[in-house]
């Protein structure tokens, strides 16, 4: 078995199922993004981590898998497998209260950075808004756009939990959060 099928030479791939679509087609647009995604939190798991973050993140990178999965039907409607649900958005919610409940409150815009592992986070968000969009993209062009709400809803609170965590990371670490200045000089 080989690694490389040439099948793609021409620029097109399958989607789940589904017809042969080009590589740019919004499916493939929004699972490539996803796929960046959870690269980037392996990237963050390859620091160290206190153990809770770490398995907090490894269980994101399944739970982006099985987003992936549901982004590559090429109609929701017709065979999405629906893995990300409720239960999962509801988590990352429990996730967030528990470690926002840990920090200062916060009232300005913070500069990413900090320790390199908050940093990395603070990257891996920036991707996650990103693959949100694509999906928001993808779903306007579903016959039914709210075919596609739980895995936005999924994202959306994804993108919110790796905002607090490089904040916790930060704050265990004794790094305070670097609040952005407009009059800095630039």
């Amino acid at each position: 078995m080989h690694i490389y099928t040439r099948t793609g030479d021409d620029g097109r791939t399958h989607l789940c199922a589904g017809p042969r679509v080009t590589k740019d087609d919004p499916h493939i647009e929004a699972c490539g993004t996803v796929d960046e995604l959870n690269a980037w939190l392996g990237l963050v798991r390859a620091e160290p981590l206190p153990q809770e973050i770490d398995a907090l993140l490894h269980r994101v990178q399944h739970e982006l898998f099985c987003v992936g999965a549901d982004l590559a039907m090429p109609a929701p409607a017709t065979g999405a497998l629906g893995l990300v649900g409720p239960g999962a958005v509801s988590q990352l919610e429990r996730e967030i209260d528990l470690y926002d409940g840990q920090l200062p409150p916060l009232n300005e815009f913070i500069l990413p950075g900090g320790t390199r592992a908050a940093a990395l986070l603070h990257g891996a968000r920036t991707v996650c808004r990103r693959a949100e969009r694509r999906v928001v993209s993808l779903a306007a062009a579903q016959p039914d756009p709210r075919e596609l709400d739980a895995v936005i809803r999924y994202l959306n609170r994804l993108s919110d939990l790796l905002f607090v965590l490089p904040r916790l990371l930060n704050a265990r670490a004794a790094v305070g959060d670097e609040i952005w200045r407009k009059d800095q000089p630039g």
